[in-house]
């Protein structure tokens, strides 16, 4: 099972050296995936969780494409309806081409109601315009023979039964964000018996403790080292094909101090790979 990381393309430390750092340090520590998050207009919404600056996902993904040779990128997620499909798909299959095939297209259908207001994008038909959009974008790849778009692999992001479906119907993998160990084993029970074929690539949190987290709401990745390997364990026993860590926990000062979460990537990245390495 292979590991990758959503970095912070937004708050009060992030910037061009920052999120250079972070890129070299993601790839130099390993781990297989380099992911960050998606939105275009702050609003007072987005601001209060993910305030400015906010770096725009396809702009700094092919950036970084420049400044690495073997870790994937991709994001998690891009927000469909935010877009329109034929520059979506342009915009992917480009970043996919000059990168060398490296991108991961993780997708939404997004939460914030201002964004969406300042955008012009009805909010109460989010759901199908992003089903409408997936469509469009697959089949504008299908017809660009000169782009290697056709091997883009589209993660569905979301925790309800809708993001399931819409996995189930138009994705290659479905991406489940920050939830319980409990939780995700149940949800992997519903997808495999959903009769689809979507691979299950998870996201989530990452909060390396000294002491073992005992709350019974306990996120996966909440916790020692021991418990963070667990779930990965259990996260690798459900079938789970790559899953990534979001180390960024609430507080946007986190972003000026990004050492803390390298160093908890790094703690992560040993442990799991002596796992791995294992007979």
């Amino acid at each position: 099972m292979r590991l990758g990381v959503n970095v912070p393309n937004f708050g009060p430390g992030t910037g061009p050296d920052v999120l250079r750092r972070w890129a070299l340090t993601v790839e130099g520590l390993g781990f297989d995936l380099l992911m960050m998050s998606d939105h275009i207009a702050v609003t007072p919404d987005v601001a209060q969780q993910y305030p400015a600056p906010f770096y725009e996902p396809f702009t700094t993904l092919s950036w970084l494409a420049g400044l690495t040779r073997r870790v994937r990128l991709g994001t998690t997620v891009l927000i469909v309806p935010y877009r329109h499909p034929l520059l979506t798909a342009r915009m992917a299959a480009n970043l996919n081409d000059l990168s060398g095939g490296r991108l991961v297209l993780g997708v939404g259908v997004g939460w914030a109601r201002q964004e969406f207001d300042a955008l012009g994008v009805p909010f109460r038909e989010r759901g199908r315009l992003t089903d409408e959009h997936l469509l469009a974008i697959r089949a504008a790849w299908q017809d660009a023979g000169d782009y290697r778009s056709g091997q883009i692999p589209v993660w569905i992001g979301g925790n309800s039964d809708a993001a399931l479906r819409r996995a189930v119907r138009l994705g290659d993998a479905w991406h489940p964000l920050r939830f319980t160990p409990g939780w995700i084993a149940e949800a992997a029970g519903r997808l495999k018996a959903s009769g689809g074929q979507p691979a299950l690539m998870p996201r989530i949190a990452l909060h390396l403790t000294a002491e073992p987290v005992t709350d019974g709401d306990r996120l996966a990745g909440h916790g020692t080292i021991d418990q963070i390997t667990a779930d990965l364990g259990l996260l690798c026993s459900l079938g789970a094909d790559t899953v990534v860590l979001d180390p960024f926990n609430g507080d946007p000062r986190e972003t000026a101090r990004p050492q803390t979460a390298w160093q908890a990537l790094a703690t992560v990245a040993e442990r799991w790979g002596q796992q791995e390495s294992r007979p």
